[in-house]
């Protein structure tokens, strides 16, 4: 290393941190990953066992407002480091994509293994320095970085610690107390992309615990969407309730947890009401329900727990039972359950550049910064999006 070269210690190697450390790499900064578990990537391993979602290929303008009340401090940074840069990136490192029918983007692979292979080899052919078993631990009283009673003094550092879901993998937020110390505001973390509790009857659960309920449409908080739900013994979860999981925790926490099911969304009242009209010529209503509404066995289940075994008889209040099943929402499932967090450091604690206003030289990146979105490649693209933010803001201030 050059005797003027400038240095960067990057504290956490998740997407956002390995993505801030090949920023600064590439600008010929001297580059070392801090990570307190035994390698990095662990969280971003852990997302490609289903299949790796990297990004969403939507309408930008509809790809950004997923990010809620957040949008607003997000857009320039998704702007300048977008879904087709992300991709390009992937595709850069050898790793083909696909854009699935849902406009979900994965690698070729699916896998996240490959691609992080071949993103830790660029690494370190661009001489950036990854230390594993290496805590964090604050800043001593002069303002070094304490790492394992260590004492760092980086001329500029990127905390990318994560939020405070998948604690066994190295994001429990054990880092809120060391900033709000310092006097940095940090929100309260919550759940996001979590399942929801509902007091299914043992008649349900012995049935169809495990089973998928497709193309319902899914209303709760004031939020709605279309898709899938999959019914577990605590309730449910899967990308349908993720999506509006901000919405549905809210309406708990103010104790209005209602979701409303419409399991035939793509039927007005009038269309079923005409297609419950017909006789049932000594049907049983189970099989009435099968043939005329096209109902399965578990949508007739939830039906009866939503409004009762004795379903109305008449075709419109049935119509309007199926378009409209009720469940009352017990709770949410907790951050150890979690896919991601709500909550961090406050968009307000940081500048356009993402810096701690309370600590001049040290930028945010990732899921530490106080924003949600749902599962569909929102998660990792803001991640890295961030990383690549805080990394150009770091490169500034060392120019000044």
């Amino acid at each position: 290393m050059c005797p003027d070269m400038k240095t960067a210690a990057v504290i956490g190697g998740g997407p956002a941190g390995l993505m801030a450390a090949e920023v600064l790499a590439n600008a010929e900064v001297a580059v070392t990953v801090y990570e307190k578990m035994p390698s990095v990537g662990r969280k971003l391993l852990m997302a490609g066992r289903g299949g790796l979602n990297l990004t969403h290929s939507e309408d930008f303008e509809a790809f950004v407002a997923r990010y809620g009340a957040a949008a607003p401090r997000l857009r320039p940074l998704l702007e300048a480091f977008p879904p087709a840069a992300l991709m390009a990136w992937a595709e850069d490192l050898g790793q083909p994509l696909f854009t699935g029918t849902s406009g979900r983007v994965f690698p070729k692979a699916l896998k996240a293994s490959p691609l992080l292979r071949a993103w830790l080899r660029r690494l370190d052919g661009r001489g950036v320095q990854v230390r594993t078993r290496a805590a964090w631990q604050g800043w001593t009283q002069d303002g070094a970085l304490q790492i394992d009673g260590q004492a760092v003094r980086p001329d500029i550092t990127i905390l990318a610690l994560g939020g405070a879901s998948w604690p066994r993998l190295g994001s429990d937020g054990a880092w809120a107390g060391l900033l709000q110390d310092e006097g940095v505001a940090v929100t309260p973390f919550q759940p996001s992309n979590m399942g929801v509790n509902v007091p299914w009857s043992d008649v349900l659960l012995s049935r169809f615990e495990g089973q998928p309920l497709k193309n319902v449409r899914l209303s709760g908080g004031g939020a709605s969407v279309l898709g899938e739900t999959v019914v577990t013994r605590y309730g449910l979860e899967g990308g349908a309730v993720y999506a509006i999981s901000a919405a549905l925790r809210e309406a708990v926490a103010n104790g209005a947890g209602m979701l409303e099911i419409d399991l035939r969304p793509d039927l007005t009242v009038q269309k079923l009401t005409s297609r419950l009209a017909v006789e049932r010529r000594g049907q049983s209503l189970a099989t009435f329900l099968r043939k005329a509404a096209g109902l399965s066995p578990l949508e007739i289940s939830l039906l009866r727990e939503a409004h009762g075994v004795q379903l109305p008889a008449e075709p419109g209040p049935l119509a309007r039972a199926i378009k409209a099943a009720p469940l009352k929402l017990t709770g949410v499932q907790g951050l150890d359950r979690a896919i991601s967090s709500a909550g961090g450091v406050a968009l307000e604690a940081v500048d356009a550049d993402l810096m701690l206003s309370a600590r001049p030289g040290v930028f945010v990146a990732g899921e530490m910064l106080d924003w949600e979105a749902p599962t569909g490649g929102y998660l990792l693209q803001a991640s890295f999006a961030t990383g690549v933010a805080a990394a150009q803001g770091a490169l500034r201030r060392l120019e000044a």
